[in-house]
């Protein structure tokens, strides 16, 4: 059982930002409910997959669908809400789709030290639109810095 299992039904933002000057950058992934607000620490090449990943990903399901996904990113608030506070940081995370209400389901695990305990875990519940805004935020935030990101990053994708 996850040391702690959190879902955010449904979102009310989704975001990746940076903190810091080029090269020293620490990337995070950000997404509230209601009040509540969860931050996670990412890796650079963590944010750079999961944007592309998205990306893919939405392309299917809109293939699916029958329905584009896109997205004026003038309307979308990407920035990152205060407080920031990470919850963990981020080993894996994963994509889903649910049909019956058409909504992705972004997972993320957090990394542990050792493989003593089950990681926790956090389930964002978002639209299509903000998984695309979120995609072209990631990739956006990336461009910025260093160039050449090479993916490390584990993303599962699976269908329900």
């Amino acid at each position: 059982m996850p040391k702690t299992e959190i879902e955010l039904n449904p979102v009310d933002f989704v975001t990746i930002g940076t903190i810091g000057p080029r090269g020293k950058r620490t990337f995070h992934l950000q997404a509230g409910h209601d009040a509540r607000l969860i931050d996670f620490v990412i890796e650079k090449e963590q944010a750079w997959a999961l944007g592309d990943a998205i990306r893919d990903f939405l392309d299917d399901v809109d293939e699916r669908t029958q329905e584009e996904t896109t997205v004026e990113m003038a309307a979308m608030d990407m920035e990152l809400r205060e407080p920031i506070q990470p919850l963990f940081r981020v080993a894996q995370m994963g994509l889903a789709y649910d049909d019956a209400i058409n909504m992705v389901i972004l997972t993320s695990l957090e990394m542990l030290e050792e493989d003593t305990e089950d990681p926790s875990i956090v389930r964002m519940w978002c639209t299509r639109h903000q998984m695309r805004a979120l995609s072209l935020q990631a990739l956006d935030v990336v461009s910025a810095g260093r160039p050449s990101p090479k993916q490390n990053g584990r993303i599962t994708y699976y269908w329900t």
